[in-house]
């Protein structure tokens, strides 16, 4: 990969530009030029530039737009306007829009040089501060991550990891991101470790000591708002990890006001488990108890999730909210389309409404199952470029907005996250084991205590079992379960591919997020 700076023109008269092209080459620069905002969009969206330099005055879009465009998908990347317009609302806008620099045509070539120099200097400046920062951060999040002792110690260290990650990651210092994935790989043993002495803890006598988690979240979170926001709207995006949401909520920024923080998914990480106690504000076992005609097993035959609207209104019911809400559950693009084509006419009867989008859970499915899939989605940081390009033009994106104006309050949140697995763990259990890469319900299994988190006794974390001897054991860290038969095959397929179901940070802490429209 080149070393140089890699500067994109974007010029309906790009033909007149040769001699800049020429001495910027010269100073060495690399240059690519395209002659319309659209041509410039998709160019950005597939390569690396380091600086725009932008015409105002094009064919087709304006160089504003083209700056709207651009900072929807890359809002670090410098623009500097350079065109021929004095008009002082076009540079306002111009400057009001975050630009470097706006430079008036004809530009001498050194006064060209000098704004690309300042961009550049700043760029590299911003990078040695992000490097010096976590350089200074590290014996301190390593402290965090020795003395943590409860789970908000966790919550802060896990957004400090991501917070770096996503800040060393725009710098070109590969051996300083080495050691924060080296940091981060100890804070989930150590997480792991948590979990294992804590959990089964947790929900002792009265469920006192419990921390907010999926069966907790929406009657300490959601529905004392209700009482103080004239409408609400629970969105819930599954699959969607914390480093996803922080990616997409730069999408918000300028129309919400954003408060954030995660919560615990109950194990097993799975949509059967964690979002079914979200909806009901019951452990599985207590679904299982009060609603049998409900709840399925993992042996059961059937969908487990279908039943997310009544048990949502069990709750309300519960919680003595009698308002009816609009409901609905999306699981396709043209699902997600139609209703937000028609989602005016679906809520002007309701002050409150769900809305469960299911996508990342099907990308994450199909990167397993897809050898193109887990080519595009083969770290942590394609999957998210992923999640954040698929929410851009997704159908969700508009249902967000339009619910926007007509002042609903957003309760943004998920069920559980997911983990690039990598370390196969052998386990051997009845015909009837449930297939799960990331947990395990069942009798008579046979493994190595010493790699999973077993619960012998599944009553006393409100899980259900299928029969009287059943036990659980969920995978840590970034293990999965594989079968002895056929080893090599099954390790070669699920190697490297996002899972859920076990115990990590990235599929225990979740977000969810308040967002209140500007006023």
């Amino acid at each position: 990969m080149s070393n140089k700076f890699r500067v994109l023109w974007v010029d309906d008269e790009i033909d007149l530009l040769t001699p800049y092209f020429q001495f910027l080459n010269g100073k060495g620069y690399e240059l690519s030029s395209v002659s319309n905002g659209n041509d410039a969009i998709e160019l950005i969206r597939n390569q690396v530039f380091d600086l725009v330099l932008l015409d105002e005055n094009m064919p087709g879009m304006s160089g504003l737009q083209v700056v709207d465009e651009i900072k929807k998908i890359k809002p670090q990347l410098p623009i500097i306007m350079v065109t021929k317009s004095e008009e002082e609302n076009i540079m306002d806008s111009a400057i009001g829009s975050n630009i470097a620099d706006y430079l008036i045509k004809p530009v001498n070539p050194n006064q060209l040089l000098l704004a690309i120099k300042k961009v550049f200097d700043k760029v590299k400046l911003v990078s040695e501060k992000s490097l010096q920062l976590y350089q200074s951060e590290f014996n301190k999040l390593s402290q965090q991550i020795t003395f943590a002792e409860n789970i908000d110690d966790w919550k802060n260290i896990y957004k400090n990891i991501i917070y770096f990650e996503n800040q060393l990651e725009q710098t070109d210092n590969d051996s300083m991101l080495g050691v924060l994935q080296a940091q981060r790989i100890e804070s989930n043993h150590s997480f792991c470790k948590y979990i294992k002495n804590n959990y089964v803890q947790w929900f002792s006598d009265t469920k006192s000591s419990l921390p907010l988690n999926s069966a907790n979240l929406l009657s300490k979170k959601y529905f004392p708002l209700l009482k103080s926001e004239p409408k609400m709207a629970l969105i819930l995006i599954d699959n969607l990890r914390f480093d996803h949401w922080e990616a997409i909520s730069k999408f918000f920024y300028n129309d919400f006001n954003i408060e954030s923080d995660l919560y615990l998914s109950i194990l097993p990480t799975t949509t059967s488990y964690a979002r079914n106690a979200l909806f009901a504000g019951l452990m599985p076992s207590e679904i299982e108890k009060i609603f049998p005609e409900i709840w399925k097993n993992d042996d059961d035959e059937g969908l487990k999730n279908l039943y997310e609207e009544e048990l949502m209104k069990k709750q309300c019911l519960r919680l003595g909210v009698s308002d009816s809400f609009f409901f609905k559950k999306i699981i396709a693009n043209n699902d997600g389309r139609n209703f937000s084509e028609n989602i005016h006419n679906t809520i002007q009867k309701y002050n409150h409404g769900v809305v469960i989008y299911n996508f990342i859970d099907i990308l994450s499915h199909s990167q397993t199952e897809s050898r193109t899939m887990r080519e595009l989605a083969n770290s942590d940081e394609s999957y998210r470029s992923l999640v954040v390009s698929w929410f851009e033009h997704s159908p969700l994106f508009e249902i967000m907005k339009k619910l926007a104006e007509e002042k609903y309050t957003l309760f943004v949140t998920t069920d559980h996250g997911s983990i690039r697995v990598e370390k196969p763990i052998k386990v051997i259990g009845e015909r009837n084991l449930n297939t799960n890469l990331r947990y395990k319900q069942g009798r008579n299994m046979n493994y190595n205590p010493k790699e999973v988190f077993e619960i012998k006794d599944p009553a006393k974390v409100y899980l259900p079992k299928s029969m009287v001897t059943s036990s659980y054991i969920f995978a840590t860290q970034n293990d999965f379960f594989a079968y002895p038969n056929n080893y090599s095959q099954y390790v070669g397929m699920y190697r490297n591919t996002f899972q859920h179901g076990g115990v990590s940070m990235d599929e225990m802490l979740v977000p969810y997020a308040i967002l209140k429209t500007k006023q």
